[in-house]
C-alpha cells in the first residue's frame, strides 16, 4: 500500500486533488489490473474510463502504450469531453478510446464508469448476426436490455459519437458489432462485475453452439422475471456487499502497486 497517496501525488505534480478523485483513480487502476488478471485485456487497446467526481465534465482513461498490468492511480490521464488533457503528464491517449468514452460520458451522466473489451469470445459473439442470446441463466440479464451499434471502422471519427449514443440509449450493455463489448455502470466495481459476467456469457454461448443439440426453451415471462432479479441483485446493500473490496485485496497479493 502507498503511504499518503493523495498528498504524494499532489506534491509530485503540484496539482491539488480531492480525496474522492484519488479514490476514483485507485478503483479505476484496480479495474485495469483485474481486466489484465482475468485475461480480458488487449495489450494497449480497449479502455476503461471513469467520470471524475465534481462539477467539471472530466473523465479518467488509461495512458496509451502502458500495459493494463502497469496502470496506476497516478498515471491515469484526465481529459475533458473535447479530448484535452487536463493535468500535466508525459502520456497521451488513444483517439479511438476518446471517441467512444467521451460520447457516453457526455450523454449519460449516470454512467460513471464505461468499460470496453476486445476479447476473443466477445468479438466472436459481436460478429454473429444474432449476437448474445438469453438462452441460459447468466445471459438472461441481457433480455431486452442489450443494445447494438453497427461497425463503422475504427472508432476515430467524431461524428460516430452521435450514432453510438443513439444506439446505446438508456441501456447499460452494448455489443459493438464486428468489434467488441461495452458496459456502463454507476460504479467501477459494478462495471467490472458486469463485464466479467458478459464475457462469461459469450464464452458459454460459444460452448453451447459448439456442443450442438436441442436447446431448452425459456418463456418471455421467465426471461423478464430473471432479468429483473439480476437488476435487483445489482443494488448493493450493507447486508449484501459488492465484493469489490475483496477483489482489491486479491490484487494486493497478485498485482500490488495499482494504488500508487
Amino acid at each position: 500500500m502507498c503511504a499518503s497517496p493523495v498528498l504524494k501525488h499532489a506534491a509530485a505534480n503540484d496539482v491539488a486533488m480531492t480525496e474522492p478523485e484519488w479514490r476514483m483513480r485507485v478503483d479505476l487502476a484496480a479495474c485495469y489490473r483485474l481486466i489484465a488478471h482475468y485475461d480480458m485485456d488487449d495489450l494497449f487497446a480497449t479502455h476503461i474510463s471513469a467520470r471524475v467526481p465534481g462539477k467539471e465534465e472530466h473523465f479518467l482513461i488509461n495512458p496509451y502504450g502502458v500495459h493494463f498490468s502497469e496502470v496506476t492511480a497516478s498515471n491515469l490521464v484526465k481529459v475533458n469531453l473535447d479530448g484535452e488533457i487536463i493535468d500535466e503528464t508525459d502520456h497521451v491517449i488513444n483517439p479511438a478510446g476518446f471517441v467512444i468514452h467521451s460520447a457516453i460520458h457526455g450523454a449519460r451522466p449516470d454512467a460513471k464508469c464505461v468499460l470496453h473489451t476486445h476479447t476473443v469470445a466477445g468479438m466472436a459473439i459481436a460478429t454473429m448476426e444474432d449476437g448474445l442470446k438469453p438462452i441460459f441463466q447468466k445471459a438472461t440479464r441481457y433480455y431486452k436490455r442489450l443494445a447494438y451499434h453497427d461497425f463503422e471502422g475504427k472508432a476515430q471519427d467524431l461524428d460516430e459519437r452521435a450514432r453510438l449514443v443513439r444506439d446505446l440509449g438508456d441501456r447499460n450493455y452494448l455489443v459493438l458489432r464486428n468489434h467488441g463489448l461495452l458496459v456502463c455502470a454507476p460504479t467501477i466495481g459494478q462495471a467490472f462485475k458486469e463485464m466479467y459476467a458478459m464475457e462469461k456469457a459469450c464464452k458459454t454461448q460459444l460452448a453451447v453452439m459448439a456442443a450442438g443439440g436441442k436447446l431448452v426453451p425459456l418463456s418471455e415471462s421467465l426471461l423478464e422475471h430473471t432479468a429483473r432479479q439480476f437488476e435487483n441483485d445489482a443494488k448493493v446493500t450493507k447486508e449484501r456487499p459488492s465484493g469489490w473490496e475483496s477483489l482489491k485485496k486479491m490484487l494486493d497479493r497478485v498485482s500490488p502497486g495499482y494504488d500508487c
